[in-house]
């Protein structure tokens, strides 16, 4: 079990914003910070690895303090049983892939290390060096130095946001998977609602520095939802005429659609704008993608 109650001061854009949550995690869990740019997310991380010290609180993981501002306990992160994968991965640049991975480890470790490095599929990669590698690739060395050093909790900080559509839903799988085989407790940044869904047996939905609500994704995004409505965000791509009606060209998510428009709606619209699209009494029919 890891439990926290942390407070700290930030100066984000839209101000100062007092941050202060208090949270559990069920041992073994994969568990979502989810929630607007600025809400703390990443701060929160840091806090639980030592990176920031907050301001008041406490974090106990498994019966052990690592925090209390009370007692004036601060333990430094490479006391912490933690792995971190930041978001822009922070590899060292002059380091190869095995020294990468190595770095988090004991020297006497190096079966270890190769095990990694099969398990991650790094074996052709090993001696290359950071610079030479794709996002995904990067991504993969990333978590297998955070997995290097047999972490309690997995720290993750929007690990797959910098990834195509593709990309991330393989990777989605198979952080999943690690999750599972080594028995970790994962806290990933997301604000991704579908990756959410697709990984995470807990949620919690931070707004302005406070958890706004927590539980399940289902608990969390979807009681009291069920009306028989559409309502989607898009963004206008182009507008032109044909005939008699107005068609308005729409990115929704990562598909591209036209749509029969008025000449009132059309006359607030501009090529960039952000819109929603409703339908009411929709009654859709649902096939995997790809099938016919």
């Amino acid at each position: 079990m890891i439990s926290f109650s942390l407070g700290k001061q930030l100066d984000s854009a839209s101000g100062p914003l007092q941050l202060q949550v208090e949270a559990s995690i069920a041992g073994g869990s994969f568990a979502t910070l989810f929630g607007p740019s600025g809400a703390g997310k990443t701060t929160v991380l840091r806090m639980l690895a030592g990176l920031a010290r907050p301001d008041s609180g406490r974090i106990v993981v498994n019966g052990e303090t690592w925090f209390d501002a009370a007692r004036g306990i601060h333990l430094p992160p490479q006391h912490r049983a933690i792995g971190f994968v930041f978001q822009d991965y922070a590899l060292f640049p002059n380091l190869s892939v095995r020294e990468n991975i190595a770095y988090a480890v004991e020297r006497h470790e190096g079966g270890w290390v190769d095990e990694l490095i099969a398990l991650m599929d790094l074996g052709k990669l090993q001696e290359r060096l950071p610079a030479t590698l794709s996002g995904g690739q990067k991504q993969r060395v990333a978590l297998a130095r955070a997995l290097a050093r047999k972490p309690k909790l997995l720290l993750l900080d929007e690990p797959l946001s910098a990834l195509d559509l593709n990309l991330r839903q393989q990777l989605q799988d198979e952080l999943a998977a690690l999750h599972r085989r080594f028995g970790l407790t994962t806290l990933m940044v997301s604000h991704e609602l579908g990756e959410v869904f697709k990984m995470s047996d807990a949620v919690l939905r931070l707004e302005a520095g406070r958890i706004a609500a927590s539980g399940t994704p289902r608990e969390v995004f979807l009681q009291g939802r069920l009306s028989g409505r559409l309502n989607l965000h898009a963004q206008v791509l182009d507008i032109r005429r044909e005939d008699v009606v107005h068609i308005v060209t729409l990115l929704i998510g990562q598909e591209v659609i036209d749509v029969v428009a008025s000449e009132d709606e059309v006359a607030a619209l501009r090529s960039g704008d952000n819109v929603s699209v409703s339908a009411r009494a929709i009654s859709p029919y649902l096939s995997p993608a790809g099938s016919r």
